[in-house]
């Protein structure tokens, strides 16, 4: 595996367990838990994720250009014939 795949993975984990163990246990501090959970979701795994899935990919090709609309009814003609 790559590094980014294990830290992506490792921090997914211990966000996940930070989110389910402020659920299960009965402490005072289970909602910052909680929500330390969520933060590390949405400002770490999912930032890794992004990177690592859109690295080397044209941003152009997911744009809805006048090219790329072009393109979709040619192939959405050709489909229905």
């Amino acid at each position: 595996m790559k590094p980014i795949h294990i830290i992506t993975l490792i921090a997914f984990l211990a966000s996940l367990c930070s989110i389910v163990c402020g659920l299960i246990l009965d402490v005072d501090y289970s909602q910052k838990l909680v929500g330390f959970g969520v933060l590390g979701l949405f400002l770490v795994v999912f930032p890794l994720f992004s990177y690592y899935r859109w690295k080397g990919k044209d941003v152009k090709d997911y744009m809805l250009t006048k090219e790329n609309l072009d393109k979709m009814r040619e192939n959405q003609k050709k489909n229905n014939h």
